[in-house]
C-alpha cells in the first residue's frame, strides 16, 4: 500500500473508483517516492514514548511508509522494550535511547525525524531535546497542556532551524480532504449547522489521562480535539467567535476527580455557522455532520483509526478499508521535509486548537461565553 499523502478528491471519484480501494488513489506527487528520497535513502525516525498508540499504531504504520522508516526509539525501558523494537525492525542498537540519553541523538545521522509521543505534560521537555538536537519534530496531539508552552516550543524549533509538525492524522484522509474541499470551493452555500461527538467509555483504572499535568485535561483533550478540527476543516480553518461549555457531572468521580469526564461545547461564527460538540468518557460516540439547505456531509465513524464511513447529499462515498492514516501523516511530513513546502498540519495548528480547548474550559469553569481572538 502506497502512504504518500493525497489531495483533496471528489465524491465523483470516490463513487467512481469504489472497486479501487485505498490501493487505487493518486497519490498526487509531483514526483515519485523514489526521485524524492536523497540517494534512495529514506528519512529516519525516532519514536519517543513507546506506549499503546506508538508501539501499536505509528511503529507498523512505518513498516508501510514510501519517504520515511522507523530507526530509532526513546523509552524508559532501553534494554528490553527498546531492544525488542531494534530487533524487530532492523535498526542497530545504537540507535536505543532512554529519556536521560536522548539528547545524544544530535550525533546520530541515521535519525532525521524525532516523534514526541510521551503524555502532553511531557511534550515540552521532550520537544525542546530534539529541537536543540537539530532534529525535524512531530509532536502527538494535544501539542502540550498550555498555549505558552506551544509558544515556547515553536521558538525553539525555529532558533534550531527544525521543521515542527502535529500528528494530526485525519488531515491525511480522503474523507475528511473532501470536507476541506467543500470549504475551500464554498459548496456549503450557506453557513452549516455542525454536530459532531467523539467519546468511548473509558475503563475503571486510573491512567495518565485522568492526571491532569499530564493530560492537559480529560477527554476534551484526548479526543474532543478531533472534533474541533473537523469544524474548523469544514470552515476553511477559520476561528470561530464565541465559545460556550458546561461539564456534565460526573458519573465516576472516584476517577475523573482531576479531569473532566463529558464536556458539551458550542462554537459561534460569525457568518452564523454552529458546531454542538461532546466528548466523553463515559459513553460512545464517533461521528461529524454539516447541513446547509444545499449540502448534507456525515461521517461516522469519523475519527477511529479505520472503518470510517462517509455520505454527502445522501451519497454513500466508497469505503477505504486498509486506509492507514497514519502512515500517510508521517509520509506527508517527510514529504513537506524532502520538497521544503509547508507541513499540512504545523505547530501553529496545535497551537491553535490549544487556544480553543483553553477557551472551552474557562467558559465551562465561568459558565460564560468565552470570546475567541
Amino acid at each position: 500500500m502506497s502512504a504518500t499523502p493525497l489531495p483533496p478528491i471528489s465524491r465523483r471519484h470516490f463513487i467512481g473508483a469504489s472497486a479501487l480501494g485505498a490501493a487505487g488513489l493518486s497519490l498526487g506527487l509531483q514526483a515519485s517516492p523514489r526521485d524524492l528520497l536523497p540517494k534512495g535513502r529514506k528519512l529516519g525516525i525516532a519514536l519517543v514514548g513507546m506506549g499503546s498508540y506508538a508501539g501499536n499504531q505509528l511503529a507498523p504504520a512505518l513498516r508501510q511508509t514510501e519517504l520515511c522508516e522507523l530507526r530509532g526509539v526513546v523509552t524508559g525501558d532501553p534494554e528490553g522494550k527498546g531492544r525488542r523494537y531494534a530487533s524487530d525492525y532492523g535498526f542497530s542498537e545504537k540507535n536505543i535511547y532512554s529519556y536521560e540519553t536522548m539528547h545524544r541523538i544530535v550525533d546520530n545521522p541515521e535519525i532525521d525525524i524525532v516523534y514526541v509521543v510521551t503524555p502532553p505534560g511531557l511534550h515540552l521537555r521532550d520537544v525542546l531535546v530534539a529541537a536543540a538536537a537539530g532534529k525535524h519534530v512531530i509532536c502527538e496531539k494535544p501539542m502540550a497542556v498550555s498555549v505558552a508552552e506551544c509558544d515556547e516550543m515553536i521558538a525553539a524549533c525555529d532558533k534550531a532551524g527544525v521543521r515542527f509538525s502535529i500528528g494530526y492524522r485525519l488531515h491525511f484522509h480522503p474523507y475528511h480532504q473532501r470536507v476541506k474541499e467543500i470549504a475551500a470551493k464554498d459548496e456549503w452555500g450557506a453557513a452549516p449547522a455542525m454536530t459532531g461527538g467523539f467519546a468511548y467509555r473509558q475503563g475503571d483504572r486510573r491512567t495518565w489521562r485522568m492526571d491532569k499535568a499530564l493530560g492537559g485535561g480529560g477527554q476534551l483533550m484526548n479526543v474532543g480535539i478531533y472534533v474541533l478540527q473537523s469544524a474548523l476543516m469544514a470552515k476553511g480553518e477559520m476561528m470561530p467567535t464565541t465559545i460556550t461549555a458546561h461539564e456534565d457531572p460526573k458519573s465516576r468521580p472516584e476517577l475523573f476527580n482531576e479531569v473532566e469526564d463529558t464536556m458539551r461545547f458550542q462554537l459561534d461564527w460569525a457568518d452564523g455557522s454552529r458546531l454542538k460538540g461532546v466528548s466523553s468518557g463515559d459513553f460512545g460516540q464517533n461521528d461529524f455532520i454539516a447541513t446547509t439547505p444545499h449540502k448534507n456531509v456525515e461521517i461516522g465513524p469519523a475519527y477511529s483509526y479505520g472503518g470510517l464511513r462517509m455520505s454527502e447529499d445522501g451519497e454513500a462515498f466508497a469505503p477505504l478499508n486498509g486506509f492507514n492514516q497514519q502512515a500517510h501523516q508521517m509520509d506527508g511530513f517527510a514529504a513537506a521535509i524532502l520538497k521544503d513546502e509547508p507541513s499540512t498540519v504545523p505547530a501553529a495548528m496545535g497551537r491553535r486548537d490549544i487556544v480553543l480547548t483553553s477557551a472551552i474550559y474557562e467558559s465551562a469553569a465561568t459558565g460564560k461565553s468565552v470570546k475567541v481572538s
